[in-house]
């Protein structure tokens, strides 16, 4: 089953798909969030193709790890697109995962102007990688 990571912006979404064996986050595109909102097709249609089973939703969490009113957004946001895509969704903490993307893509030599939406997918797919990578060690706790 592949799964799909969101990184639910203000302004966009960064979307990432796992390889069906559920190991390796990609980053695919980036959806405008007001759109996305008004209009899920093109998220339900890259669920519909790539057979996605689940959303996992970054969580904006405060540096204690707190939720605050951004994560909540967040959460009813995420919630939102599980029942419109008929999916079940999980939530990870993604604190930190926006400046990982830009720090990555600053040093690929990237200008800021460059690094727009490209970071949003980039830190949907560490987010998403983050949660594989925490799913498998559960799975296989003696590797």
């Amino acid at each position: 089953m592949r799964v799909v990571g969101l990184d639910i912006g203000e302004v966009r979404t960064g979307v990432a798909v796992s390889d069906p064996e559920e190991r390796v986050a990609n980053p695919i595109t980036v959806l405008d969030t007001k759109r996305l909102l008004a209009d899920p097709r093109p998220l339900r249609e890259l669920v519909r193709e790539s057979d996605v089973g689940m959303l996992v939703v970054g969580l904006p969490l405060t540096m204690a790890g707190e939720e605050g009113p951004q994560a909540r957004r967040v959460r009813e946001l995420g919630d939102r697109l599980a029942d419109l895509l008929r999916l079940p969704v999980e939530y990870a903490d993604e604190r930190l995962s926006s400046a990982e993307a830009q720090r990555v893509l600053r040093a690929a030599g990237r200008t800021e102007r460059e690094q727009r939406g490209i970071a949003d997918m980039i830190a949907a797919a560490l987010l998403l990688q983050t949660w594989l990578d925490a799913r498998g060690r559960q799975e296989r706790p003696h590797d």
